[in-house]
């Protein structure tokens, strides 16, 4: 049988990665940031630069001035899913939806025709670093669906499925996808408009953790006969993991056959465990005409969005700050059309925003 691997390429050091239709962007952000030096304000006392993107720096500003992260900015014709394994994210956004996320939610957003937020990453812990990792994916939306009114969803970590293997030596996290599930488990819903929401268009978003002498096969995709789009991402252990039978040792982006299984395997002498991100999807076929935060079909759609948004600011911006974040003693929690809620459902809303 020909192997799984299609092509495979080295990862960029750090920023975007290669996608495939119907993903647009994709970036693993690992940043260890320190305790809170201000007393309180969960910022930096020193300010960046605006535009601090340094691979060699133990963390990132962004474009953060005291706090790091992504100040408000503007968002049509596509999702943004961000899959958080560590750390805090606060969100705000011009529809007045927030929340404070992490430790293994996600959130996913479909900007439609248009929407402002920010993300930023608060200093929480004032005694102990704040370290945070997540997947940044921006999901394409069909022609169809570019102008649709923007919406938000909010998966807690107790509700996202995890997989483990009988030795419990890999495991998988399935931030979204019908895959490795019991009968017993059922996927999130993406917001309706999405196209992940068609089960026929099988989008898949999954990290998969190899331990030292784990072994476990990647099922051929659902649809993957009518054509599906499938990436595997290594990011971390060159310890010599074995991938259809190749040994690699460098991180990569290695496009699949999604008609195959795919085996994956680690020598019992390996020193760490082996990290992947899968990306799967039916592409969705159309052109694609990007600046900057927008994504359209054509460049007359594209000068469309700025002058949209120059007129309107896509409902303007209600919070206080453009880098908006939340008390320092604040729970996670998702503010979705007016309704607090919480990982603990069972919790009150007596916390201010």
């Amino acid at each position: 049988m020909k192997s799984a691997i299609l092509r495979a390429s080295a990862l960029p050091r750090v920023g975007p990665m290669p996608t495939l239709d119907p993903f647009l962007f994709a970036v693993y952000h690992v940043d260890n940031y320190p305790a809170d030096p201000s007393g309180g304000r969960m910022e930096f006392l020193e300010p960046g630069d605006g535009s601090d993107f340094n691979p060699s720096a133990p963390y990132r500003m962004y474009h953060g001035d005291h706090v790091p992260g992504f100040p408000q900015h503007p968002h049509r014709g596509f999702e943004t899913i961000t899959a958080t394994v560590r750390g805090l994210v606060d969100h705000a956004d011009s529809t007045g939806n927030a929340g404070r996320y992490g430790e293994g939610d996600v959130q996913w957003m479909t900007a439609g025709k248009g929407i402002v937020h920010g993300e930023m990453f608060p200093l929480v812990n004032s005694d102990k670093p704040n370290p945070i990792q997540f997947f940044q994916l921006w999901l394409n939306l069909p022609k169809a669906k570019k102008m649709v009114d923007p919406s938000f969803a909010m998966f807690w970590a107790h509700k996202v499925p995890e997989w483990t293997s009988s030795d419990g030596l890999s495991t998988v996290t399935i931030f979204f996808g019908n895959y490795f599930l019991d009968e017993a488990t059922k996927q999130n819903l993406p917001p309706p408009d999405s196209w992940a929401s068609d089960p026929e268009n099988d989008v898949a978003v999954m990290r998969i953790v190899v331990k030292p002498g784990g072994k476990m096969v990647l099922p051929k995709a659902n649809k993957g006969e009518g054509g599906v789009n499938r990436t595997l991402y290594l990011l971390d252990g060159l310890d010599g993991i074995e991938i259809d039978g190749k040994v690699v040792k460098q991180k990569l982006c290695i496009t699949l056959d999604a008609t195959q299984d795919v085996s994956l395997e680690l020598p019992e002498n390996a020193q760490n465990p082996t990290e992947f991100l899968l990306l799967q999807g039916r592409p969705i076929d159309e052109p694609v005409v990007s600046h900057g935060p927008f994504v359209m079909n054509t460049q007359q759609e594209i000068r469309e969005c700025f002058y949209d948004y120059q007129k309107t600011r896509f409902g303007g911006w209600p919070w206080q700050r453009d880098d908006m974040i939340f008390p320092q003693d604040k729970s996670r929690f998702a503010l979705v059309d007016g309704k607090e809620s919480f990982p603990d459902e069972s919790k009150e809303s007596n916390d201010e925003l």
